[in-house]
């Protein structure tokens, strides 16, 4: 891979694109294949079910908890049952001492700032939290409110290098109208392999003050279903499909506060800083980004990189050219 050496972190060596491989022997590739076989149809109908009948019914016919047991099953068909869900700082075995408030949900108006790596993110947030999902994106505040679908391929697309004219709205709004649900945002705004965490957006910076934002990691194991080239459909199902299982390793740090003064329906004063809205990030602004970004880069034991998106655009040309 030294032909993509121009896409490593410069200060970590980080390569955060390229996609992750676990190697496999031709007999368990045979395995693969036949448990691949065996569980598309079932995958592919069961999905189609779910999002073009049952995820537009009303809440009324489908609560919350039968909607998550629905989830569940959905993540049951390519063995992901085992998830090994951790507190920061707590020690294991004991997260049922732990008060509430440390959980996204059980205290309301909260924010889940999630790691970005795989279609897997966004659906297991919704089998856990049931949340309000929505897309982020460079140089502003505003982010966009999406479907869990919708959600689950961003997983798969290429990166949006500039926000739409329309349908945009603030973290605020969200959740001061919907204060009984949890608001999902992946600030790193589009996915890597897990081996870095991306510069962030700054739609955070939208949220109100008394919304803790609880940075939540998930890691795979194997790593092979993260998604960090985007249209990897195929790729993606027979990795996912040709295990007998999957572990999700979740880890939920403590929650931040954005105490910055940002939180006024995205506006704010000209500082210095990088340029967001056509203002500049203050210092508190500035340290409330870094302070959610260096948890989840602790929680998932990785690093912070220093590359764009800009930067994952022209990896993905290269890659592309590279595999022709």
């Amino acid at each position: 891979m030294e032909k993509y050496s121009q896409f490593r972190d410069r200060g970590s060596g980080i390569s955060p694109f390229i996609p992750s491989t676990t190697p496999t022997s031709a007999v368990s590739k045979l395995l693969h294949g036949a448990l691949f076989l065996f569980r598309l149809p079932f995958f592919l109908g069961y999905s189609a079910f779910f999002f073009l009948f049952l995820d537009h019914l009303p809440s009324l016919l489908i609560p919350q908890v039968a909607r998550k047991l629905l989830l569940w099953t959905l993540l049951g068909i390519p063995g992901i049952w085992w998830v090994d869900l951790q507190l920061d700082g707590v020690k294991r075995g004991s997260l049922s001492q732990q008060p509430s408030s440390r959980f996204p949900g059980n205290a309301q108006r909260s924010i889940i700032a999630a790691q970005f790596t795989s279609p897997i993110d966004a659906l297991y947030l919704a089998a856990i939290f049931d949340p309000i999902f929505t897309i982020s994106y460079p140089g502003t505040r505003k982010v966009q409110r999406v479907s869990l679908l919708r959600a689950i391929l961003l997983a798969l697309s290429p990166p949006t290098l500039s926000a739409p004219p329309s349908n945009l709205t603030t973290l605020r709004a969200l959740v001061e109208q919907n204060p009984h649900r949890v608001v999902a945002v992946f600030p790193e705004m589009s996915t890597t392999n897990g081996k870095g965490i991306l510069p962030f957006s700054p739609s955070l910076l939208s949220a109100p003050p008394d919304a803790p934002i609880f940075p939540v990691s998930m890691r795979y194991t194997p790593p092979d279903i993260t998604t960090p080239v985007p249209g990897a459909f195929l790729s993606f199902l027979w990795h996912l499909l040709g295990r007998p299982t999957h572990l999700i390793r979740v880890r939920i740090a403590e929650a931040v506060a954005n105490d910055s003064g940002a939180a006024t329906n995205g506006d704010t004063p000209a500082e210095e800083g990088d340029a967001v809205d056509g203002e500049r990030l203050t210092a508190e602004e500035q340290r409330l980004l870094d302070k959610v970004a260096e948890a989840l880069a602790r929680l998932a034991r990785n690093k912070r990189v220093g590359l764009t998106l800009l930067d994952k655009a022209a990896f993905i040309e290269a890659w592309g050219k590279g595999r022709k």
